[in-house]
């Protein structure tokens, strides 16, 4: 049992260490952007400082001691002995990037280069102005019984205080260690620590998941009231601490004529067998989050394992799919509409809507932390080409669903580095062209018709596009008499082998890195498309969908068919009179709708129901809209209904279809597929992006 529980306490502190790393990663964005204030300086010190107590808990010392020289550093950078230069701000953040290395490293229990570690601790303490430390290693063997540090101050000069000391149970998740408290406590003073263990319960009783052991401890030290309690600055919440000033040394903790020092109430933790207060009269709940007796707020979130969160998105699709079968039962026994079966189910519809909203809120997540990762591949980037980048998101709360977050991470790498190696120039002909010797490269996600839009924008060169063809040629991946226009040249950069590059590196030059993206962004069921500027930069763009287990969809009726079309797509629904048609090209049609000229697609035709009607007098046109701003209007023979559907799966249980999204299953018990209205535009009008496609219709 001992051992899960460590393990658990263990999963909590890396837990915990990923948002210590996020709010480091915050400051130091902040001071690039030259936006932070002497509290982002703190809060940066206050993450690398809790990470080092929680590493020095589970004995990482290599851990513990890095982040011993780097906060050192950072606490130069807070007290004002140490200006924020460029130069500085770098070391920092390799400094935080190698601090993530090894707090992965610990967690997955593998080495990390020691060499590393060793330059960028000469490199700060070069900073500083320091040799490095010759502090003897703390022992995390500690001994509460009668232990007596004695640091050689004089306790005639020093004033006596006497501490109540009681640990809760999140201090030990959060991966503190009262030892090492006691330790910086004794710093400030002679300290003496008497373990209290008169609330532990008998074996058989005994609950190893809460705390029964407290503390008294007698401090003769000349610091003050104040200085004490910082010393418990980083568990503050976590504990009840007592600070008791005595004028002589005491003897007696519970002396009732001991003046006590009042601390903030989040210090004030009530003990299980402390005396019952006065009662207060109840107040209701007025948010969310609920202060407990002590004032302080409980925490915001919690953490559930990913399968369970699985297991009920599955039983929401399920909830919504017998909510589907129950309302066509109803309707083919013809039930009067405002009887009470009705009327429950339509109840029963909009619990079963508000449900599936919560569940899919879980399960999604903002890419605020997978943008943070990518800060540190365009400096590596940087540094490996020699060029001065600079990296602005976007969006970063846009929130997508966990499991497609964690497999963006490789595409997205490939694309920034390719972003920085060939699309920014080197600074002498940026500078030549009137440009800033820093490149920009911008990474954005956004939320667009239904879907996940995630940009990753540079202001290079652009693509050369004369260049980009006469390798493809030379390697004999394109027909030197294949006529393509300016978008088909620059997706010759996603087939396999191609690479511009003329030597081999170790960021590129392979011809592996955006033919690898690609295929892994359409594993996802995504596509990405290019557009170029030439002097102006690159953009690679990303459309993915949500990957939601139920979508609203609007059922239509093709051919003797039904499908789905999701409802975030479509922008109207036309009417069409036969003035309103208009033929292009051999077989092409389009409608006049606000001024403008949009193509007319047959979903019969496309999927081989029918051949495309001649006549659209008794047909509906659907105008939908894809993630890159395209329309298209969409013949249907009708529309049934709008509802909530489940999205099952094609690919994983059948296969990829072209213009096929997903599939799922109707009240009846029949299979729908779910459109694609990207797959739909592109292969019905041959488009590939980056060129209009509307007209003027005048």
């Amino acid at each position: 049992m001992s051992i899960v529980l460590t393990d658990d306490f263990r999963e909590s502190f890396f837990q915990e260490c990923e948002d210590l790393l996020e709010a480091m990663n915050d400051g130091f964005r902040l001071m690039v952007d030259d936006q932070h204030e002497i509290e982002t300086v703190h809060a940066v010190f206050r993450a690398v400082h809790s990470i080092k107590g929680g590493a020095g808990a589970f004995g990482l010392d290599t851990l513990v001691e890095f982040a011993h020289h780097f906060e050192t550093s950072l606490d130069k950078l807070r007290s004002g002995k140490l200006d924020l230069d460029d130069e500085v701000l770098a070391l920092f953040q390799r400094c935080g990037d190698h601090l993530a290395d090894l707090v992965a490293a610990a967690r997955n229990g593998v080495p990390v280069e020691e060499r590393v570690g060793t330059q960028l601790n000469t490199e700060l303490n070069d900073l500083i102005g320091t040799a490095p430390p010759e502090e003897a290693p703390e022992s995390l063997d500690f001994q509460p019984m009668g232990l007596d540090l004695n640091l050689g101050f004089d306790p005639t000069t020093a004033a006596s205080y006497q501490i109540l000391f009681e640990p809760s149970a999140e201090l030990f998740r959060s991966g503190n260690e009262p030892a090492l408290l006691f330790r910086s406590l004794a710093k400030l003073g002679v300290l003496s620590v008497e373990l209290d263990s008169s609330a532990l319960p008998l074996f058989l009783k005994l609950d190893c998941t809460k705390p029964h052991l407290f503390w008294k401890l007698t401090l003769e030290s000349d610091e003050t009231i104040e200085a004490i309690a910082d010393v418990f600055e980083f568990v503050e919440g976590m504990c009840r601490l007592d600070i008791t000033e005595m004028i002589a040394p005491a003897t007696d903790l519970a002396d009732p004529g001991s003046p006590v020092v009042s601390l903030p109430e989040a210090f004030a933790l009530p003990r299980d067998n402390a005396e019952p207060r006065a009662e207060r009269a109840p107040k209701p709940p007025s948010s969310a989050v609920r202060a407990d007796s002590t004032g302080r707020n409980t925490s915001a979130t919690i953490r559930v394992d990913l399968e369970r969160v699985d297991k009920l998105i599955n039983l929401v699709g399920e909830l919504v799919i017998k909510e589907a079968m129950l309302s066509q039962s109803i309707t083919k026994i013809a039930l009067p509409s405002e009887n009470e079966v009705s009327v429950g189910l339509e109840s029963l519809k909009q619990l079963a809507g508000e449900i599936q909203e919560g569940v899919m809120a879980i399960r999604a997540q903002p890419v605020k932390p997978m943008f943070q990762r990518m800060s540190r591949i365009v400096r590596e980037a940087g540094l490996a080409t020699g060029k001065r980048v600079r990296l602005v998101t976007q969006g970063e709360h846009t929130e997508v669903d966990k499991t497609v977050i964690e497999r963006l991470v490789d595409p997205l790498t490939h694309m920034i580095r390719n972003a920085v190696d060939h699309g920014l120039e080197d600074a002498e002909t940026r500078r030549k062209a009137g440009k800033p010797e820093e490149g920009t490269v911008i990474l954005s996600a956004a939320h667009r018709s239904g879907r996940v839009m995630i940009d990753i924008s540079d202001d290079g060169g652009g693509i050369n596009r004369a260049k980009v063809r006469k390798i493809a040629e030379e390697k004999g991946l394109v027909s030197p008499e294949a006529d393509f226009s300016p978008t088909e040249i620059d997706n010759l950069l996603f087939l396999p082998g191609f690479s511009s590059k003329e030597e081999v590196s170790a960021l590129s030059g392979r011809g592996v890195g955006l033919d690898v993206a690609r295929s892994e962004v359409q594993a996802l069921g995504g596509r990405v498309s290019i557009t170029s500027n030439p002097g102006e930069g690159t953009t690679f763009s990303i459309s993915l969908p949500l990957t939601l287990a139920v979508l609203e969809g609007m059922v239509i009726e093709v051919a003797g068919q039904t499908m789905v079309v999701p409802i975030t797509a479509i922008q109207e629904t036309l009417q069409p009179r036969t003035a309103e048609i208009h033929p292009v090209g051999h077989d092409g049609r389009v409608v006049v709708n606000r001024e403008r000229l949009v193509p007319i697609v047959d979903l019969g035709e496309v999927f081989g129901f029918r051949t495309a009607p001649d006549v659209l007098d008794h047909h509906v046109l659907l105008l939908v809209e894809t993630g890159n701003n395209r329309h298209c209007a969409l013949i249907v023979d009708g529309i049934q209904d709008q509802r909530q559907v489940v999205i099952k799966s094609l690919e994983s249980n059948y296969g990829h279809v072209n213009g096929v999204a997903a599939a799922t299953i109707l009240g009846d018990g029949r299979i729908a597929l779910i459109i694609d209205p990207d797959g739909i535009i592109r292969d019905a009008t041959g488009y590939a992006g980056g060129e209009p496609q509307f007209y003027s219709a005048g």
